[in-house]
């Protein structure tokens, strides 16, 4: 408690206890329209990007693609700043502890959040550190094989998986490679050994150097290799055929609808980022994307645009999150 005996003193430190209500209601209301300000002047200075896998990736790629329609947009730099390793975690944990003041934006795939919680022992960040600002694109895989396997059907490849084993070929731990690995042992029970690299490009390279018998990779990854009869595909996972490769049967029309997955591009900022701030920049991706190059080099690069934001967004990574979660358990999919 404090005394005050002079009452002269004691007259002002009641004057001055008086006013600190109205101090502190006066800095609040001073610090909204600042924040309000900094907001509506967004992007006010450079932004970085930060893409959670390695460069030349499909989501370098899509970052770097977006990056300079924003740039030209909003004028302002949109530099990529590519963390790659732990299957996403390390470029996610670095935007996950940055100020949410829209100048950190995170551009990564749906595993990060939706399989490494439950492979990953002491995961860096939680998946409420950041929230989903839309879900930009998906992509499929491929499921390929060097010519000189003498496979020519999936059901071929399955049937020597049961037999002698295969070896496959992924970008990583964690990746949806690695999960399309253990989905393929668990459907068909064939025996596989998972082999990561550090990202697609490596693992399309083992497989066209017979390095490993086969490989469930990002289709981008393999198209040119595909189109220059160096590596074989055997099926794509979407549940339509691609475009891009309209011979190659789906994983579905084959009988195995079990195996079909999709890969999820989206853009994250810290959860801390305010309500108006995410709507903003929402409204520029929405605009972005809209660009009629922009959306040929996706095409080109096996990019199908989805565009969902807000309930839809979070809607459709909590459904991957409960599918792969249950795939996990039942497969027993582990880090090694």
């Amino acid at each position: 408690m404090i005394s005050v005996k002079n009452p002269l003193r004691r007259r002002w430190l009641g004057a001055l206890l008086a006013l600190l209500p109205g101090l502190g209601a006066g800095m609040a209301a001073f610090a909204q329209p600042a924040a309000e300000s900094a907001i509506a002047a967004w992007p006010a200075r450079p932004v970085r990007v930060v893409v959670a896998f390695a460069p030349a990736g499909a989501a370098d790629i899509l970052a770097r693609s977006l990056g300079e329609v924003l740039q030209r947009e909003l004028r302002q730099p949109f530099v990529v700043d590519n963390r790659p390793g732990a299957g996403g975690n390390i470029g996610t944990d670095n935007a996950a502890k940055a100020a949410g003041d829209g100048y950190t934006l995170l551009l990564g795939i749906d595993t990060t959040f939706t399989v490494n919680p439950f492979i990953y022992k002491g995961m860096p960040f939680k998946g409420s550190d950041l929230r989903p600002v839309m879900v930009l694109a998906s992509q499929g895989m491929m499921v390929a094989v060097h010519p000189q396997t003498g496979l020519r059907t999936l059901d071929q490849f399955i049937a020597r998986g049961r037999k002698s084993g295969l070896t496959l070929g992924s970008a990583g731990y964690g990746t949806p490679g690695h999960l399309a690995s253990a989905i393929l042992g668990h459907e068909t029970g064939a025996k596989v050994s998972h082999v990561p690299y550090k990202g697609n490009a490596p693992a399309a390279t083992a497989v066209l150097s017979g390095e490993v018998d086969g490989g469930i990779i990002s289709s981008s990854a393999l198209l040119g290799q595909v189109a220059a009869g160096k590596v074989l595909p055997l099926a794509v996972t979407t549940r339509q055929r691609n475009p891009l490769v309209p011979d190659v049967p789906t994983v579905g029309e084959l009988g195995h609808p079990g195996l079909e997955q999709e890969v999820l591009f989206a853009l994250w900022v810290p959860a801390s980022t305010p309500e108006a701030l995410v709507r903003k920049i929402q409204t520029a991706l929405e605009k972005a994307l809209q660009d009629g190059p922009l959306r040929e080099r996706m095409r080109a690069n096996d990019l199908a645009y989805e565009g969902l934001t807000g309930s839809a967004a979070t809607a459709r990574l909590q459904a991957l999150s409960d599918r792969y979660r249950a795939v996990i358990q039942a497969t027993g999919m582990k880090m090694e």
